[in-house]
């Protein structure tokens, strides 16, 4: 969050012209706070303790789970309106074809990997919970009210560019929680529809999803 907060400012003293931008500046943003939320995230690694693998064990659920973060995906290239006109991830500005692979590998690995369990520890098993109670961790995983869905619905969808899509998303991973009650369940889901995102903008070109 503070990453995402630094990238506004920057981009916004940009457009007042306090600051002078190169256009790939920013790229050069996204592989560090990639590395920075996965360290931080392997440093309390320990205190993940409602993320549960096991859970992933139950194939037929699992198999389905993949199925709706297809869906997602689906759903979000269709729902592309948007705040503004979102510039993307676009590592083919970068000068040689060595550092454009490095920058892509790191995109994807974040989209993929750091992204969708720094999210979902965030979105479905603190904030969720902790809108019921502050003290969250007396919440079963999974408990439901209408303003727990509500506004982590709505804000997740403020977090993202693409705000039709982002809510919906948001309620699809919140019904993955409340029919899973996993966190693991719903890593999946957020991983595979980021993944099939990446292999849609890789091969189409449309980097403006990123």
């Amino acid at each position: 969050m503070a990453f995402v907060g630094l990238e506004d400012v920057i981009g916004f003293s940009a457009a007042q012209g306090f600051i002078t931008l190169g256009d790939t500046t920013l790229l050069y943003l996204y592989p560090v706070k990639t590395l920075i939320a996965a360290g931080v995230l392997y440093r309390y690694r320990s205190e993940y303790r409602e993320l549960t693998i096991k859970n992933l064990a139950n194939l037929p659920t699992t198999l389905s789970l993949c199925g709706a973060g297809l869906l997602v995906f689906v759903l979000w290239i269709q729902l592309d309106w948007t705040l503004g006109k979102p510039q993307g991830f676009n590592p083919t500005l970068l000068p040689g074809q060595d550092l454009q692979i490095v920058m892509i590998m790191s995109r994807v690995a974040g989209a993929v990997l750091v992204v969708p369990l720094i999210e979902e520890l965030f979105w479905r098993s603190f904030l969720i919970r902790y809108i019921i109670d502050s003290d969250f961790q007396k919440v079963p995983l999974g408990a439901y009210t209408r303003a727990s869905f509500l506004l982590t619905v709505v804000l997740f969808a403020l977090e993202h560019h693409y705000i039709l899509a982002g809510l919906m998303a948001g309620a699809v991973y919140n019904l993955i929680l409340y029919r899973t009650r996993s966190i693991a369940q719903c890593i999946l889901a957020h991983a595979i529809t980021n993944l099939a995102l990446a292999i849609y903008v890789l091969n189409t070109g449309n980097r403006q999803y990123w």
